[in-house]
């Protein structure tokens, strides 16, 4: 498995397998998020599957399944709470890692914590395209802090 370090408490990678929730059960991490849907692709594990493999190995679980072309802010704000309910280390995928990281993206500039510039520079920074994200980002306020 390839993960990508966003922060001191998250990293995001591609679609898991089973055999890598031990490597991150060891790596300390306290809860994983999957945020790609069912189904979406042939042979990928499904969701009920992961999330038993998690609790096997230590780790909470959380499904917040999306996709870039319907993704609203309640996805964002479900992916914040995750991250401050796990109270640790947070491991989170999709297919690529993209989406984990836009939804991470989207709720810091929504927070008011990254500036919508800022956002615009992550993606590149991390190796990531996050694009689709930014243009959600412009069609919802462009990047206004909630209230």
């Amino acid at each position: 498995m390839k993960a990508t370090q966003l922060t001191d408490t998250l990293t995001i990678s591609p679609q898991l397998a089973p055999d890598d929730f031990a490597s991150l059960a060891a790596r300390g991490v306290r809860m994983v998020v999957n945020n790609r849907p069912d189904g979406e692709e042939p042979g990928q594990l499904p969701a009920a599957e992961a999330a038993r493999v998690a609790a096997a190995h230590g780790m909470d679980y959380r499904h917040i399944p999306v996709t870039l072309a319907g993704l609203s802010e309640s996805d964002v704000a479900q992916f914040e709470q995750a991250l401050h309910d796990a109270g640790g280390p947070v491991h989170a995928h999709c297919k690529t890692g993209v989406r984990s990281a836009t939804l991470y993206v989207l709720g810091e500039v929504l927070a008011g914590r990254m500036t919508r510039e800022q956002a615009q520079d992550y993606g590149p920074a991390h190796g990531l395209d996050l694009k689709a994200g930014l243009a959600w980002l412009d069609r919802h306020g462009g990047g206004n802090a909630r209230p």
